[in-house]
């Protein structure tokens, strides 16, 4: 995967300069090789913080607006130009490495030191390829266990997505840290061990805030599954890791731990996006489309709860209710259940976001299968979805993003959502008249 990316043609996505094997411009983008000189300087950062620990979340430079700072793993915001190290500018740095939770911190600083202080990249790529596998691993398990997607499109996860082959193993991302957590915690909720699979989730949430897409779908389990008392401790749980891994910054400085770690508000560049290309720069920035967002988001969240997450014809809120005294009593969790449920709450996040970049694709990339074959379909119906995946596929892998390719992303979130809405609809329970005990002319007769 080596390649020169210096001088080469192309643009990149990465600050160091890396190159991808993306059509654009009607010529295939050479490959840059690994961000091993960025992801030091940023580890270093990091390692350096020691007894500092009020800069490891310092405010950017004034030159850096309110774009997002770029992180070990981060290609959101960064420069074209090439990464250089970190020089804090008194409390600020020109370019913080310490915009996301504390797991990402250690887990990250654990990567640093394994692999000699950041200097052995080709190390640090053996240790995200195995993480890609285990990932695979974890999402096979979940796949087998709901029954529903053809083996044959399998073969399309693994081998026909070399954007998260790139996200993972050239780039050092740690979007994919943060969804192979995940997934390990859906199988623990598979497994009816919610309280490890709410630690687990807790924790892939201290590694990439995205993670809080699939919260809602969660907390609409925990209530079915437990009431509104017994989720209480399982949400404890959640908050209860998150004080104790960001305790070391909340007791120095837990505004500026809190605002940079979990900042809702945070601005996106246009020139990363890669699906709303088509919109006027103005309009993307624009505060009232970030509010419109939102409320399409919860919106669609309600909807989906209210018509298609709640299956009992008892009103929603008896699901604050203890299971055991409702009445009808609330059907059981399936696999199938909680999957739908998990996935298409993060579906519908990802459709309403404010931005999406490139490494934002391994948010939803393992869960696309199972949206679009979890609703009934006929033989005929196989070949439009293989076809779908494909276009969301080329949309991704289109550097740098157009009109096009980012009309036809929403184009295919839309499809996908419409066949979510109308393929999971429950059945109308058809009521056949008794049959009458009033003995009939015949059987009068009969007698």
């Amino acid at each position: 995967m080596a390649g020169a990316a210096g001088g080469a043609a192309g643009a990149p996505l990465h600050p160091a300069g890396g190159r991808l094997p993306l059509p654009g411009r009607g010529r295939c983008q050479p490959l840059g090789h690994p961000q091993g000189p960025l992801h030091r300087d940023r580890l270093e950062g990091l390692h350096a913080g020691g007894g500092g620990i009020r800069q490891r979340h310092p405010r950017l430079h004034p030159a850096e607006g309110r774009h997002r700072a770029a992180g070990v793993s981060d290609g959101d915001t960064g420069s074209p130009r090439p990464a250089a190290p970190l020089r804090p500018r008194g409390r600020a740095s020109l370019r913080s490495p310490h915009s996301y939770p504390a797991g990402f911190v250690y887990i990250f600083l654990g990567l640093y030191h394994a692999t000699g202080r950041g200097s052995d990249v080709r190390l640090a790529q053996y240790l995200f390829a195995g993480l890609y596998l285990i990932n695979l691993l974890l999402v096979f398990r979940i796949y087998c266990r709901t029954s529903k997607v053809p083996p044959y499109v399998f073969f399309f996860m693994c081998c026909a997505s070399y954007r998260i082959h790139s996200i993972f193993v050239l780039r050092l991302f740690n979007d994919p840290v943060a969804m192979a957590i995940l997934f390990l915690a859906i199988n623990l909720f598979l497994e009816e061990r919610w309280s490890w699979g709410c630690l687990l989730f807790s924790l892939a949430v201290s590694v990439k805030m995205n993670i809080l897409l699939f919260a809602p779908g969660l907390l609409f389990l925990l209530l079915q599954r437990f009431g509104l008392l017994g989720c209480i401790p399982k949400l404890c749980i959640c908050a209860l890791l998150q004080v104790l891994l960001g305790l070391p910054f909340l007791l120095v400085n837990p505004v500026g731990y809190l605002t940079r770690s979990f900042d809702l508000g945070r601005q996106f560049q246009f020139k990363w996006t890669v699906n709303w290309r088509f919109l006027p720069e103005e309009v993307f920035h624009n505060r009232v489309f970030h509010a419109a967002l939102l409320l399409a988001h919860l919106a669609g969240l309600g909807l989906f709860a209210l018509h298609r997450w709640h299956s009992s014809k008892e009103n929603i809120l008896t699901l604050l209710k203890d299971p055991a005294k409702r009445k009808p009593a609330s059907p059981r969790l399936t696999v199938n259940r909680i999957v739908f449920i998990l996935f298409s709450s993060n579906f519908l996040g990802v459709c309403c976001s404010r931005s999406l970049h490139y490494q934002f694709y391994v948010w939803y990339f393992h869960t696309l299968p199972y949206l679009l074959w979890c609703t009934p379909t006929t033989k005929l119906a196989h070949m439009p979805k293989v076809l779908l995946l494909g276009v969301i596929e080329l949309c991704w892998n289109t550097y740098p993003s157009t009109v096009c390719s980012s009309l036809s992303l929403h184009i295919c979130h839309g499809l996908i959502l419409l066949q979510l809405w109308y393929g999971t609809a429950p059945t109308p329970v058809s009521h056949t008249p008794a049959p009458s005990r009033k003995p009939t002319a015949m059987s009068k007769k009969a007698q």
